[in-house]
């Protein structure tokens, strides 16, 4: 008989003596056949030994997964302190930078009039994307770093009470932001191409900083000053690396990645939410707090015509050039 064929028959005959009484009374015995059982499968895997199965993966041959075993401390000692950083760090560099600086106010006051700016649909795709962002970043902070961070302060089964609602609530907020971040990707490119201007809108930080030289600037910005564009492309290029890796943890069946394919789109998954959420936090502040009328925009789809001027002057003249300005009614 060949070797091919004895050596899974020996396996097998190991393996079920035990099944048909042959063990020995002795714990000992019975502990060291055991172990000796153990040595020849393993043997036999080391040897390049394959089994049998139904299953049609790619990876159905290896009843063992090796990986690069550096991979997995990346998690632990860089993604989840960086992951923190990001959200609460960045919070508190905008929260001592308002305290210090203030805000950015319209210097000719509300005008009382609304300029048309985002379409009903622009608005709900805004928000379509927003919120399931908002809290996968919260539920994967806690899935990142709330080993870490929150179970030693929260309690072992406070904690496992939290995360049994933010893994599922992550999963399946995971969807509407694809289609969120898709969206946006093909229906706002247009208005986020650079421009010469773009540039003097940087050496003037935007014209929000309100002492020394940077005070009253206002740099001239069209539909999408250089802030906002740098932030699309950020939110493009990361976020597609976001939706790539995250479908292969979210659909293992449907790829059926390798174990090292699956720790490396953690790791892309990981570092690519981080960058996300340091400029979501940016985003956030600028439109909700730096600056004064800018959160109507994503509420009504339209702005305040003095807040057009001074923060979108080029857009304001274009559009009041070509005729294409629009003003809220009253009655809208």
């Amino acid at each position: 008989m060949s070797k091919t064929l004895l050596r899974p028959l020996l396996m097998l005959v190991a393996l079920m003596l035990p099944l048909m009484g042959f063990a020995a009374d002795d714990p000992g015995t019975v502990a060291q056949q055991a172990g000796n059982q153990t040595e020849v499968v393993w043997q036999a895997l080391q040897q390049g030994q394959e089994g049998y199965t139904t299953s049609q993966s790619p990876f159905h041959a290896k009843p063992i997964n090796t990986y690069d075993e550096r991979i997995i401390p990346v998690r632990e000692q860089y993604l989840a302190p960086g992951m923190m950083l990001a959200l609460f760090g960045m919070i508190g560099v905008f929260v001592l930078f308002v305290l210090v600086n203030g805000i950015s106010k319209l210097h000719d006051g509300y005008s009382g009039k609304m300029v048309f700016r985002w379409s009903k649909a622009d608005v709900a795709i805004h928000w379509l994307g927003a919120i399931p962002c908002l809290l996968l970043i919260i539920t994967g902070l806690l899935l990142m770093a709330g080993r870490h961070f929150f179970e030693p302060t929260l309690g072992q089964g406070t904690f496992a009470a939290i995360m049994a609602a933010a893994k599922p609530i992550h999963d399946y907020m995971a969807i509407p932001f694809m289609f969120g971040w898709l969206l946006m990707t093909i229906k706002w490119a247009k208005n986020q191409i650079p421009a010469k201007y773009d540039l003097d809108w940087f050496m003037v930080v935007g014209g929000y900083i309100n002492f020394g030289p940077f005070k009253g600037k206002h740099p001239d910005a069209g539909f999408a000053n250089a802030g906002e564009k740098m932030w699309f492309w950020t939110f493009v290029l990361f976020g597609a690396a976001i939706v790539a890796s995250g479908a292969i943890l979210l659909f293992p069946t449907v790829f059926e990645p390798s174990r090292t394919l699956s720790l490396l789109a953690i790791i892309a998954h990981g570092a690519s939410a981080i960058i996300i959420c340091a400029f979501s936090i940016v985003h956030i502040f600028m439109a909700t707090v730096m600056s004064e009328g800018g959160m109507e925009c994503m509420k009504s789809g339209y702005c305040d015509e003095n807040w057009a001027k001074q923060h979108h002057n080029v857009w304001y003249d274009e559009i009041k050039a070509n005729g294409t300005l629009k003003y809220k009614s009253e009655s809208a």
